[in-house]
């Protein structure tokens, strides 16, 4: 085995495939687990957030493990300006943006709810993407960041599996980049739409990719040291 090979990582995927990554030039993305879409209190209080909510503890061991080996962690939560300016007509029309909330303002940068949930905190140092729309290439420096330090895999987790992460996955394999969605570190409100999303991954050959579970990445890594 020669040194290039013998710092790769090798993750079963769904399907018999493997993703193949060096740490060195890869970047965790973890997408928008703040306490607008996670907290009771936040923008969907209104809604069940069970599926959401149980993602968190996986997302933190993932977190930690790609910390350990050496990954750039990403961190990305969707938020806007006071003033509203950078919310585009349509979204304005749908009138959650900006509404008050017992955490502040819904989704506006530097209110409480925008914040991400305890357990997820970015770290010293650690790369953080406010996005204003869906996709974290949206409107942001996202892709110079990666392009900066080298990166071309990203491996993804984060809410909701539909938009966020899979408008984050389509802007990145648009790029270029090699793209791993965690199934199991990504969740929607409804079982069903998380399920399909993953499925387009897969479709046509996985046009958009690769698919695995949090513990077989974290084995991967622990079998790497």
């Amino acid at each position: 085995m020669t040194a290039a090979a013998s710092r790769q990582v090798d993750v079963p995927c769904r399907g018999a495939r493997s993703f193949t990554f060096e740490p060195a030039s890869t970047g965790l993305v973890a997408i928008d687990m703040q306490r607008d879409f996670l907290d009771p209190q936040g923008m969907c209080g209104g809604e069940d957030l069970a599926s959401l909510r149980a993602i968190i503890p996986v997302v933190a061991a993932v977190t930690a493990a790609a910390r350990q080996h050496g990954l750039t962690i990403i961190h990305t939560r969707e938020g806007y300006a006071p003033d509203l300016s950078d919310v585009h007509p349509m979204k304005r029309e749908r009138q959650s943006v900006g509404q008050e909330g017992p955490l502040g303002r819904f989704l506006i940068r530097g209110e409480p709810g925008q914040d991400f949930v305890e357990e997820l905190k970015p770290r010293s140092g650690e790369l953080i993407v406010d996005k204003p729309g869906f996709s974290a290439f949206y409107r942001t420096g996202l892709e110079e960041e990666l392009r900066g330090r080298g990166l071309t895999h990203l491996i993804l987790m984060g809410v909701t599996t539909q938009c966020c992460v899979q408008s984050t996955m389509r802007s990145a394999v648009d790029r270029g980049y090699w793209c791993l969605t965690l199934a199991d570190a990504c969740a929607a409100f409804e079982p069903q739409v998380h399920d399909a999303a993953l499925a387009l991954i897969e479709a046509e050959s996985h046009l958009f990719g690769w698919v695995t579970q949090a513990a077989l990445l974290q084995a991967a890594l622990a079998a790497r040291a």
